[in-house]
């Protein structure tokens, strides 16, 4: 049987797979400004905090997860409620495939299902590769946090990006809670569509 990517909601129960992924940025980088690598019960905790309101996504290979990505609150005001961020990591032996890709997509996609017409990203001056993947996915930069975070003995600058997902119209509805449209039909399309290109990937080969 011939080995393929899902993209799926995340659970829970994905936080020890979450972790194996995030320690290695937390210990060898400055793109999370987090100095300590988390439990997996503070994973776990961030999860449940966060799938109420925002999609979290989880793509894995054979049950083994090779990146996540999600969304989450931007600002607490009321008036920022339609413009939420994201996040998006993966195990750093699954770079260049083409799975960040596809996992922002249909993020974004549930987003916009959603009712959300913005979303934004902060990212480390010094991450090229991530500062690249978001100009070619749309987003625009609009900002420098200039020395913002000390870690690894230096300090480091942040990078700001928007991208748009909605036009933009007058008195808009608040947007759908996640948790109360998780298993709608359009969810679970949204799904389909994203592992249909997923295996327009190609396979991965035996050294991953």
């Amino acid at each position: 049987m011939n080995s393929k990517y899902t993209i799926r909601l995340a659970t829970p129960a994905d936080a020890a797979g979450m972790l194996d992924i995030y320690k290695y940025y937390v210990e060898n980088t400055a793109y999370t400004f987090e100095y300590d690598v988390p439990s997996v019960e503070e994973i776990k905790s961030r999860i449940q905090a966060v799938i109420p309101h925002f999609p979290w996504l989880v793509c894995e290979l054979d049950g083994q997860i090779a990146g996540y990505a999600y969304a989450h609150k931007h600002r607490d005001r009321s008036a920022y409620q339609w413009s939420p961020e994201s996040t998006i990591y993966l195990d750093h032996n699954y770079h260049g495939k083409g799975l960040a890709r596809v996992l922002y997509e249909t993020l974004f996609a549930i987003l916009k299902l959603q009712g959300f017409f913005n979303v934004y990203a902060g990212v480390s001056s010094t991450n090229e590769n991530s500062t690249a993947f978001h100009k070619a996915l749309g987003f625009e930069e609009i900002g420098l946090f200039r020395n913002i975070g000390y870690k690894l003995g230096e300090w480091h600058s942040n990078m700001w990006y928007q991208l748009h997902l909605a036009k933009h119209v007058s008195e808009p509805a608040t947007p759908e809670l996640f948790g109360t449209m998780k298993r709608s039909p359009e969810i679970a399309a949204i799904l389909r569509e994203a592992n249909v290109q997923l295996q327009l990937l190609g396979q991965p080969s035996e050294t991953n």
